[in-house]
């Protein structure tokens, strides 16, 4: 049997201004035809994997940081934050004065403000990764929906610009019914908090599919470039970190291969023996 290849999206299978390598698609193409299967495990829901990502050939994805499996079209679990739990931390926020947006399979919700509120977040983020300082909110959201209904039944989990840390140690309290995390940086520089369903994370949902397909975790590979891929990276037998990630992410991982943009997927692919130069 071949390998079981999961990759995260931002960060590790395009560049934080969602730029795809042509080399990364091709590896993953190359891949597939050698006999092994290639899933993305994400935080992005459905609804932000857009055609680019679907083109290159996949066997299905982990998405909303494990509260969504699917494998060849089809749906093998879908945990969703209740409407009653979605109320109270819109109400929360708002309250707070916070913007924030909703992650959802049929769509991105983003708060009244939000276009403006998470300006500077979005460029200090951006700016993190070595990439552009002046995109706009729509260059890194470009789907999002703004004034939409925000009271949802749908969705995946919320996302929220912090204002300090406190905002994040905050939210423990306040949601203990729900699974706070943060994203943008490392405890006091993160960025943005946020708020998805109880104990899931990427690891649960890698578990998942592999009981699904039947496989063991010795044939599993993953690749992250983040803090929230640590999981992924110890429900498999090896792990992958991007060169242009996190130092934590770095250090758990088995191999660390070059940044996105220096073809980092494709030279971690022929590393590991799932393709060949002379296929290309």
């Amino acid at each position: 049997m071949g390998k079981i290849v999961f990759i995260d999206v931002d960060g590790t299978l395009v560049d934080y201004t969602n730029n795809l390598p042509n080399s990364a698609v091709m590896a993953i193409r190359h891949a597939r035809k050698n006999g092994h299967k290639v899933y993305i495990c994400t935080g992005r829901s459905k609804a932000e994997v857009y055609s680019e990502i679907w083109d290159i050939g996949l066997d299905g994805m982990l998405g909303g940081n494990g509260s969504y499996v699917e494998d060849q079209g089809q749906v093998l679990m879908h945990q969703l934050i209740t409407m009653e739990q979605c109320r109270h931390v819109v109400d929360w926020l708002r309250g707070r004065q916070m913007d924030f947006y909703l992650e959802s399979n049929n769509g991105l919700f983003g708060s009244e403000n939000f276009e403006e509120g998470a300006l500077e977040a979005i460029r200090k983020y951006s700016s993190r990764k070595g990439k552009n300082t002046d995109m706009t909110v729509r260059d890194a959201f470009p789907n999002m929906i703004f004034g939409g209904i925000l009271y949802r039944d749908d969705v995946n989990k919320i996302s929220y610009v912090l204002r300090s840390y406190q905002d994040y140690l905050d939210s423990i309290e306040e949601f203990p019914d729900l699974e706070p995390g943060t994203w943008g940086g490392a405890g006091e520089t993160a960025l943005f908090g946020d708020l998805g369903v109880k104990g899931v994370s990427k690891k649960n949902a890698v578990d998942r599919l592999l009981k699904h397909l039947g496989a063991k975790r010795e044939d599993t590979i993953a690749f992250g470039d983040a803090k929230v891929d640590i999981p992924m990276f110890e429900a498999c037998a090896f792990s992958v970190a991007m060169g242009s990630g996190g130092e934590e992410c770095k250090m758990a991982a088995d191999y660390v291969t070059d940044a996105v943009e220096k073809d980092g997927l494709y030279k971690a692919f022929l590393y590991l023996g799932l393709i060949y130069q002379s296929g290309f």
